[in-house]
């Protein structure tokens, strides 16, 4: 019975590299300093040393995409996050915008109303009583904007 195994990391360097040279692991490969690989390069074929800093390379270049993705998986989800607070606020604006439109039609509709009935009874027969009452209607209505040295329910004389 014959038993299949995968070869290690470790093997395969040292398979690539030769017989003679001193067995790296992937990790170790990546991890060690270009001063460290050019001693471990030391007495190996040109062809080997080749071999040997092209895969230290290809290990590298996959540690940077790998980072590359987990920044990028971060940053999406980041910016998914701020997104939905920025819905959310959104809609909050929304609804106060809605009832204060709300709140703006009502008093319109009071605008008006006092607006009509300053007409009905500008209409009216003129006596001294209704002349000091529909002025001072008016005058409540239309002193949004009065100026600080007049008071802002003063009657016209």
């Amino acid at each position: 019975m014959t038993t299949h195994f995968k070869p290690s990391k470790a093997l395969k360097v040292k398979k690539e590299a030769g017989e003679n040279a001193p067995a790296l692991s992937d990790d170790e490969l990546v991890a060690m300093s270009v001063r460290e690989l050019n001693q471990h390069l030391r007495g190996l074929t040109k062809e080997d040393v080749v071999r040997l800093k092209q895969r230290r390379r290809t290990l590298k270049n996959r540690g940077y995409a790998a980072s590359c993705r987990i920044k990028r998986v971060t940053q999406k989800e980041e910016l998914e996050r701020q997104k939905t607070e920025l819905q959310q606020e959104v809609d909050k604006l929304a609804r106060e915008n809605a009832s204060m439109r709300l709140e703006l039609d009502a008093l319109r509709a009071k605008y008006e109303a006092l607006q009509c009935f300053a007409r009905t009874v500008a209409r009216g027969p003129l006596s001294p009583g209704k002349v000091a009452a529909t002025t001072s209607v008016i005058t409540i209505v239309k002193s949004n904007n009065h100026s600080p040295s007049s008071p802002p329910f003063s009657t016209p004389s």
